[in-house]
């Protein structure tokens, strides 16, 4: 099928079978498995998919592949198409099973979103395997002190165990994006690694703290406290009043949190 990769939808089509094929292998595809695929495109993992899991639910929001997809999958019964936007999609109501397995080659400009959507629903998740830009990986397993660490690492390990698999060359893909790609594996954590007294007042600190990055730790968290109840705060934690926030772990977030 010959069409045209639509930039408004950050479409980078996966043109290599043995990379479709190692993708397939990393995620450990049993005949048991239920899969929600993220943006069939022209079908071709959704077919490597579907001759491996139990079920493929492929979401797909491009109104031109349809009729396409409709067809293609015509003969397989155990993938179900879905024409909707993963954002607006439900997880609990539009997969009727228990446990499911989440994949897909998601655009850059919504992967945030996408990641933070599919958080909302990790009871129901067995684990993600996305391929993302890899500058964009780099930031999800960052640690703390690196530049790529930020509020979004945070965020993200907070609730998955996050792991570059391997490198996908920019050359895989049609058309060609600018950079290299990463494929990554989201394994669900049973319980978050750090203990907080509430997680809205976890991220909103942790937030705060890296929308001024290039200030401390006091500056930065001002607008949440007044500055002597802060710096007591800060000093009863045990952390400098002059350290800056990308270098406090998730842990040290949920202390100051905590306070």
């Amino acid at each position: 099928m010959r069409l045209q990769p639509k930039k408004r939808l950050g479409q980078n089509f996966l043109a290599d079978k043995n990379i479709r094929n190692k993708i397939v292998a990393a995620c450990g595809i049993s005949s048991t498995d239920i899969i929600l695929e993220i943006g069939s495109g022209k079908g071709e993992m959704t077919l490597t998919l579907a001759g491996k899991a139990r079920k493929v639910y492929a979401l797909e929001l491009d109104n031109r592949l349809i009729p396409f997809l409709e067809e293609t999958f015509a003969g397989y019964k155990n993938i179900k198409l879905i024409h909707k936007d993963i954002l607006k999609f439900d997880l609990n109501k539009g997969i009727k099973e228990k446990r499911v397995k989440v994949i897909g080659n998601i655009p850059y400009y919504i992967s945030s979103p996408i990641i933070a959507h599919i958080a909302k629903y990790r009871k129901k998740i067995d684990s993600a395997f996305l391929t993302v830009q890899k500058e964009f990986a780099d930031r999800l397993v960052a640690k703390p002190g690196t530049k790529d660490y930020g509020s979004f690492s945070c965020f993200v390990q907070y609730y998955f165990e996050p792991q570059i698999e391997f490198i996908i060359s920019r050359g895989c893909f049609n058309p060609a994006p600018k950079v290299d790609s990463a494929f990554i594996r989201f394994k669900v954590r049973g319980s978050p690694p750090v203990k907080v007294k509430n997680e809205e007042r976890l991220f909103k600190v942790i937030r705060a703290a890296f929308n001024k990055r290039r200030k401390t730790l006091r500056n930065s968290l001002q607008g949440l406290i007044n500055k002597d109840a802060l710096e007591a705060k800060l000093t009863e934690s045990g952390l400098d009043l002059n350290v800056r926030p990308e270098r406090l772990s998730l842990e040290e977030f949920a202390g100051l949190s905590n306070l």
